[in-house]
């Protein structure tokens, strides 16, 4: 692994210019990865932005520092992206495109020149904390900010299964260079807002149980977005109502899209993978928290996960 570290590190000393890709639906950790290693790039004198197809509200504070660029892109980087298709309305654009892959899914498909996966990561942010110490970055309180939220968000602030003790001694480092963590909890896992508040309602009656009641699942409609008028920043986080309930082992959410299918995302105890129960449908991601896209109508879609989640339990 070290060797892919230093590999990784002289590919972006020698090169410029760089376009760096984030996830559709973009979380705390595609988003921390790419501002951060933006920042990093730019502190290098490189030209570096960040290609996401989003920015929710609660992110904006990432992009401090953040020096806007124009330039012809040199090169291509994607952060804790698992597969091309998660690119979204990029896909078509940077599609066999990625110079250099940095992400920590296990189940991570890109077939990029070079790759940095580390799937014993719980989050990318871990990984970037490691490649900055070998390219000689200073990690500023921008920088540590933008690795914070992405530690802390895809660990459910250090609650879930995937937080090890590398991953503590990482964020331990990253609060002693100064990240406002006390913003940052605040913002990510104490406030709401009226609408995400409205759209818990909605979704808490949707929810309902198979399988000896070991299994949740809830539905994210067009029908409830529109009606308590969500945006990105409410859907987020919603996929861990479903595991909360006593007893169940699987929890499902299905978030529907305006393209006519359905955001799959599934969330386990541990006694169930939850990337190889994605995997039945061209999905991934970890053991405990993965995804994937199934289309057809609600029901249609229901019934075919109930279906798996039957196989397995």
């Amino acid at each position: 692994m070290n060797e892919q570290y230093k590999a990784a590190a002289e590919f972006l000393s020698r090169r410029d210019c760089f376009d760096i890709l984030t996830h559709d639906y973009p979380d705390g950790d595609t988003l921390g990865s790419g501002f951060a290693l933006c920042l990093a790039l730019q502190q290098l004198g490189k030209k570096a932005r960040v290609i996401t197809t989003s920015l929710p509200k609660d992110y904006t504070f990432l992009q401090k520092g953040i020096v806007p660029q124009s330039f012809e892109t040199q090169t291509v980087v994607s952060v804790d992206v698992a597969d091309e298709k998660l690119l979204g309305c990029h896909r078509e654009a940077y599609s066999g495109r990625i110079d250099l892959c940095i992400d920590h899914h296990m189940t991570n498909r890109i077939q990029a020149p070079l790759r940095l996966v580390d799937g014993h990561a719980a989050a990318n942010c871990e990984i970037l904390f490691r490649l900055f110490k070998v390219m000689g970055v200073t990690v500023t309180r921008e920088i540590a900010d933008n690795l914070y939220t992405g530690i802390s968000t895809d660990t459910g602030c250090f609650r879930y299964t995937n937080t090890t003790s590398d991953t503590l001694r990482t964020a331990a480092d990253i609060i002693d260079l100064g990240c406002d963590t006390a913003y940052i909890n605040k913002v990510m896992f104490e406030t709401k807002t009226r609408k995400k508040l409205a759209l818990e309602r909605e979704v808490y009656n949707t929810m309902e149980y198979c399988c000896g009641d070991r299994c949740a699942i809830i539905a994210v409609t067009l029908d409830i977005q529109n009606k308590v008028g969500a945006g990105d920043s409410e859907l987020e986080g919603l996929a861990s109502i479903p595991r909360q309930v006593e007893g169940v082992k699987i929890g499902i959410t299905l978030r529907e899209k305006s393209t006519g299918e359905f955001k799959i995302s599934v969330r386990t105890d541990g006694d169930v993978n939850a990337a190889e129960f994605c995997s039945r449908f061209g999905g991934g991601g970890h053991a405990a928290a993965a995804g994937c896209s199934l289309k057809g109508s609600l029901e249609e879609v229901k019934n075919t996960l109930k279906s798996a989640v039957k196989d397995v339990l």
